[in-house]
Order: structure tokens, then C-alpha cells, then sequence
């Protein structure tokens, strides 16, 4: 296990020097203060627009939310890709793999090393920006999630299953390949989830099964919607049934089954990655 912590502070040291990461974290700076005055200038027009503040202050905190947790997943997402989309099959051909899959530490332990530190990078940022977005939402307009602790698990649970995918792609495709086909996925996860939600407007089955097939394939867009569906988990009347759909996706309590899942798929995906490496010439 110390060769697979090695590996995962070299990834944690690498992702600090990447370039990338230091753009993220302008675009984050800046997503956050365009955020933190959006929702002064939205909660501060509230009493203009209905006389009880109760519903609407729901309405407008949790859609506001809700658009910050996609804001936070879609870059947690593109720093995944980032930090694992050339880890295997782009290193391999620059010739750094060669000298340590050899001796000492092995196909498996440096898979694991690099998921390792991506999902601890990953998971950091975005409950950093996840939590920033709350509090900003709650001195702004003093309205907090339901259970802000649980959304916040869901989204760093769905950026993991993210970086899992990209390490898993890395190993057959090139680093540009790779990057388009999980950004490609990220957008099918989205589109199922919407065309899921379609469906249960409409009492749709052939919609509702698209959304359920996508749950099951890209589980992070189903954390994406339980995450979603517990920031007004508590809340009844008109104001949940508007917030239901949520941005970008409609929330959705999927229930045990879907933290099960996500484990069982991750767990299947490292079982994949493994095997696909093992079997890869350097």
C-alpha cells in the first residue's frame, strides 16, 4: 500500500502543476462571485413578486442550488478528465510506464494510485464548491437545502464514478479520444435524465425506460438527480412539485438501490480497467 499511496500524492503533486487545474480554479473564483450576486439580486426582488415569501424563497433557493451543483459537477468533471485522460495509454507512449509496472509496484497498484489521487482532487473541489455555493445561498437569502450534507455526498459520489470512467478510457483510447468520450457520456447521462423526467410528465413508459436505462449505464447522473431531489426532500405543496423538475435533470429519489449500484458499478469498472491494462503492450 505505500507504493499506491506514492503514486497517489505523485498524482496529487502532478494535478497541482497541471495548468489546467490552475484555470479551473479561475473559472471557479469567477463562477462563485457571478453566482453570489445572481442570487443577492434574485432573492432581493422576492418581495416584489408575491407577498408570502415562503414558496417562492423554496423556489428560487433550491433552483438556484440546483444550478450551482450542475455548475459544480460539469467542472468537477472536466478536472477529472483532466487528471486521468492520458494516465495510461498516453503515458505508455511517452515511455513512462515502462519503468514502474515492472518493478516494484505493478499494473494494479499504479491504477489504483492514480484513481486515487484524481478522486481525492476531484472530490475536494467539489465539495469546496458544492458548500461555497450554500452558504452563499444561505447569507443571501436564508434559505438552505433540506439535506445539504446528503446532496453534497451524492455529487462527490457521481464526480468519482466520473473519474473512474476517464481512468477506464484512458487505457484504450488516446488522451483527445479519451477526453471527447466522456464528455460525450457526461451529455448522454444528461440527456437520459431529461427525457426520464419528460416521461414522467407525460406518463411516458418509452421515456421513462430511456431515464432508468441511463441511471443504470452513467450512475452519476443518477446521483446528480438524488442530489437534486434532496435539497427539498422535506418540502411539500406547490413549491416541491415546481422544483421537482430541478435544472438540467429532474430530481429523483432513486432510494438504497442506487448507492449500491454505484459501488457495484465502480467496483466493475476497476475489475474492467485492470484487466484491459494487464493485457496492454507498453
Amino acid at each position: 500500500m505505500s507504493e499506491v499511496a506514492t503514486i497517489a500524492g505523485y498524482a496529487l503533486r502532478e494535478s497541482m502543476r497541471r495548468r489546467v487545474f490552475n484555470v479551473v480554479l479561475l473559472l471557479s473564483v469567477a463562477f462563485l462571485a457571478l453566482y453570489a450576486v445572481g442570487t443577492a439580486a434574485v432573492f432581493g426582488e422576492l418581495g416584489n413578486i408575491a407577498e408570502d415569501g415562503a414558496e417562492p424563497s423554496t423556489v428560487a433557493g433550491a433552483t438556484l442550488v440546483g444550478l450551482a451543483m450542475f455548475a459544480t459537477l460539469f467542472l468537477g468533471t472536466v478536472l477529472a478528465v483532466f487528471l486521468t485522460l492520458s494516465a495510461v495509454r498516453g503515458d505508455a507512449e511517452r515511455g513512462l510506464l515502462q519503468p514502474l509496472v515492472v518493478r516494484p509496484l505493478g499494473r494494479r497498484d499504479l491504477l489504483l494510485g492514480r484513481f486515487l489521487g484524481a478522486a481525492a482532487v476531484c472530490s475536494a473541489y467539489v465539495a469546496t464548491l458544492y458548500t461555497s455555493a450554500v452558504l452563499i445561498t444561505a447569507i443571501a437569502g436564508d434559505w438552505t437545502p433540506d439535506h445539504p450534507v446528503r446532496a453534497g455526498l451524492a455529487l462527490v459520489a457521481a464526480v468519482t464514478v466520473v473519474a473512474a470512467l476517464s481512468l477506464l478510457g484512458s487505457v484504450f483510447l488516446s488522451a483527445t479520444a479519451n477526453g471527447i468520450a466522456v464528455f460525450m457520456a457526461f451529455g448522454a447521462g444528461l440527456v437520459a435524465g431529461l427525457l426520464g423526467q419528460i416521461g414522467e410528465a407525460l406518463a411516458s413508459d418509452t421515456l421513462r425506460s430511456i431515464g432508468d436505462a441511463g441511471a443504470v449505464a452513467l450512475p452519476f447522473e443518477a446521483l446528480y438527480q438524488f442530489a437534486l431531489h434532496e435539497l427539498t426532500a422535506e418540502t411539500t405543496g406547490q413549491a416541491a412539485f415546481i422544483v421537482q423538475l430541478g435544472p438540467f435533470g429532474g430530481a429523483q429519489d432513486f432510494g438504497v438501490w442506487l448507492w449500491l449500484w454505484a459501488v457495484v458499478y465502480l467496483g466493475a469498472v476497476a475489475a474492467v480497467t485492470v484487466r484491459a491494462f494487464a493485457r496492454r503492450d507498453l
